[in-house]
């Protein structure tokens, strides 16, 4: 099924029953298991990551955040096999993770070194589907429809250094949905862009969330950005890394810049979560 050419609603609980049909019970899509990574040369050997475990269920919405230099990036390319672990284990749909996984798109935060600026942006989102082997009509329909996704339908030919950067991230975001992923991994995707344009972007992520059904995990520095766009948020501990703590966001499903910023339980969870990376800085560990 595309991911794209439906753009139906999947609920929780639709999402909850899917992943539950066989086993009866609720099998992660994305499980990190004891995630350790150790970067050793003959001089010396530095601890990145000491041990990350957390799981992410069938579309869920998960941000993670922490301290700079906290292993954020190590940890991302772990997940999408782009690293070797020193020990423990990644986990996509009940298969380990030993290499970059099929079902798995990436979004970078440099949008402009991740497009190719000698192709027009329909060639930048349809690139990856001729090398997945898709047939050209199907190329055809699934580059249209992402354009149509992101709002970039009328931009098919103009080529990425003739966008402003937001709409070049669009880009970059249209061609991970025309992939149709299991799992979107977005790696401070939105960091480069102005205040303005951010905000749009983030509601166009949590639109495509809540129409696509795909599983996000969320990378940020931005705390705010964390609390508004999270089902939880995964705070992380300064390096080497382990989870400090694992922030349930409560908040209502459907989310506005101005309504939902404005509520007294967003204030409470962003001071919640800021704490806790102000902890992560001086060091604190995981809770017993």
């Amino acid at each position: 099924m595309s991911f794209v050419s439906t753009l139906t609603r999947r609920t929780p609980e639709q999402d909850t029953d899917m992943s539950t049909a066989n086993t009866g019970q609720q099998t992660p899509m994305l499980d990190v298991r004891g995630l350790r990574k150790v970067y050793a040369s003959a001089k010396r050997s530095v601890e990145a990551v000491r041990d990350l475990t957390f799981s992410i269920d069938p579309g869920e919405l998960v941000c993670l955040v922490g301290p700079s230099g906290c292993g954020k990036t190590t940890l991302l390319r772990c997940i999408s096999g782009l690293l070797e672990t020193t020990s423990g284990e990644v986990v996509l749909e009940g298969k380990r993770v030993s290499g970059p996984p099929e079902g798995m798109a990436v979004v970078f935060q440099e949008y402009g070194r991740s497009l190719f600026p000698w192709l027009t942006v329909w060639q930048n989102v349809e690139l990856p589907l001729k090398e997945k082997g898709i047939s050209r009509a199907e190329r055809k329909r699934l580059t249209t429809e992402s354009l149509v996704a992101v709002g970039l339908a009328d931009f098919h030919s103009a080529h990425p250094w003739q966008l402003s950067g937001g709409m070049q991230q669009r880009v970059a975001i249209a061609r991970a949905v025309a992939y149709e992923p299991h799992v979107l991994l977005m790696d401070e995707p939105f960091a480069a862009v102005d205040a303005q344009t951010r905000g749009e972007l983030e509601d166009l992520v949590r639109a495509l969330w809540e129409r696509l059904g795909v599983t996000v995990l969320f990378v940020t520095h931005d705390i705010d950005e964390a609390v508004y766009l999270g089902q939880r948020v995964v705070v992380l501990s300064s390096s080497p890394t382990v989870v400090l703590e694992d922030v349930t966001i409560d908040l209502p499903a459907e989310r506005d810049q101005l309504t939902t910023r404005a509520l007294p339980r967003f204030t409470e969870l962003r001071a919640h979560v800021y704490e806790r990376v102000q902890q992560a800085k001086s060091g604190a560990q995981a809770a017993e």
